[in-house]
């Protein structure tokens, strides 16, 4: 046999990346929910009722609607007390307003499976329309939302996946909160990972990806990632913007390399890699001075050890490991005075850090509370019996909100 037909269909289309992870991991109404905190608030809008004998006695989900509540606005319920009956598709849309604040709400999987029963595809293609739209006008927590919604009704939908993680990518970009920046940030990697794991010919996630993890300091794993980008891309804009990314990487990538040599115990490889960037533009670098102060210090080299880690301190002051180094050097060097010095310093930042943890804690309880006693109660106002089963085609297609998406390549 060949060794071209040994290879799988994914390889001979040059696909090299195959992950496939468990739904616990890429389901949306399964994952944790990092930022679904940020949502819950909305869901204050709705009251819930549920569809009468009547109607879904007419609907072709019928079955699928006994015992499932259906989410109202305060402005439907007018409508209704009004005489003017629901739409429909109004009501789908408050459902998708709910999947997408909470994924994980317990009727999610009932609400999926009506808005297939009577829209197919054609629904979450128009979920995807409005939160496009909402993020052009700038409204980021509509367009989070409904990107969200979409991937309930399709978790491996590739254009929600991606317009979702870069939705969450804008959102942490304009923030200065700590732990929204933190929740946003990660959710817009894991999406990015999953985009490429998911549809591993989708040029676009890798650029993002790589980003992702320049912006982490991982500047392999950044290498990588815009190598498969070039391989896939035919934007001929974007791919020199990453091939100059990609030559800029070459020192960086040659420190971390340094980084786990040293990590590994080859620490003379690591000396070798690392000392010639302390005379290069990168040499404010504070993680370069803590490794190389590793190196030397395994090597034997303890003074060069101990001068490498005062200059970690001297860029980045509360570094407890670096700390940590030089208490076990002057300890084996029987020097009381600065073994203690060093121990109260770490002493006296660990206190801190155990006192804003504390405080952060309770920032967090307290805010989950509130969220909490925002959430809606099942209210009852009424029996509704006019809500309008509207078509699928013909005048449901005008007036819908949903309106089917036209997928053009993201640029």
């Amino acid at each position: 046999m060949t060794e071209q037909k040994r290879k799988t269909l994914a390889q001979s289309m040059g696909i090299t990346r195959t992950v496939i992870r468990d739904p616990s991991e890429s389901d949306i109404q399964l994952r944790e929910d990092r930022i679904g905190r940020y949502f819950k608030k909305y869901l204050s809008k709705f009251v819930f009722d549920e569809f009468s004998p009547k109607f879904m006695a007419q609907s072709k989900a019928g079955e699928l609607m006994k015992g499932v509540p259906i989410p109202l606005r305060k402005k439907d319920i007018k409508a209704f007390a009004g005489g003017e009956g629901i739409p429909m598709l109004t009501i789908a849309e408050n459902m998708a307003w709910v999947m997408g604040c909470d994924p994980h709400f317990k009727h999610t999987k009932d609400y999926v499976a009506i808005l297939k029963k009577l829209y197919n595809y054609k629904l979450y293609e128009g979920m995807l329309k409005e939160g496009r739209d909402a993020a052009e006008r700038g409204a980021m927590d509509d367009a989070c939302i409904h990107f969200r919604a979409a991937l309930c009704m399709k978790p491996d939908y590739l254009h929600a996946m991606y317009s979702y993680a870069r939705a969450c990518r804008a959102m942490y970009l304009e923030s200065s909160n700590e732990e929204y920046v933190g929740r946003f940030k990660a959710e817009a990697l894991d999406f990015f990972e999953l985009v490429t794991e998911t549809h591993p010919r989708f040029a676009q996630g890798y650029y993002y990806l790589g980003y992702a993890y320049l912006n982490m300091g991982l500047y392999i794993k950044a290498d990588l990632t815009w190598r498969e980008f070039l391989k896939f891309s035919r934007n001929g804009k974007d791919k020199k913007e990453i091939r100059k990314r990609i030559e800029q990487l070459q020192g960086p990538l040659q420190i971390e390399q340094g980084y786990n040599d040293v990590m590994a115990g080859r620490y003379s490889e690591g000396l070798t890699r690392l000392e010639p960037f302390l005379h290069s533009q990168f040499n404010t670098w504070w993680p370069l001075y803590y490794y190389l102060g590793i190196a030397y210090e395994m090597t034997g080299k303890k003074s060069e050890a101990v001068s490498s880690f005062k200059k970690v301190l001297t860029m980045n002051a509360s570094h407890i490991e670096t700390m940590e180094e030089l208490v076990d050097i002057y300890t084996q060097e029987g020097d009381r005075e600065n073994r203690r010095k060093y121990e109260q310093k770490i002493q006296l930042i660990k206190k801190t850090m155990a006192e804003d943890q504390k405080a952060f804690k309770e920032e967090i309880a307290a805010e989950d509370k509130k969220l909490q006693e925002q959430e809606p109660k099942n209210q009852k106002p009424e029996f509704i019996e006019e809500i309008k089963d509207e078509p699928e085609e013909g005048t449901a297609k005008k007036r819908s909100r949903f309106k089917r998406l036209d997928e053009k390549k993201e640029q």
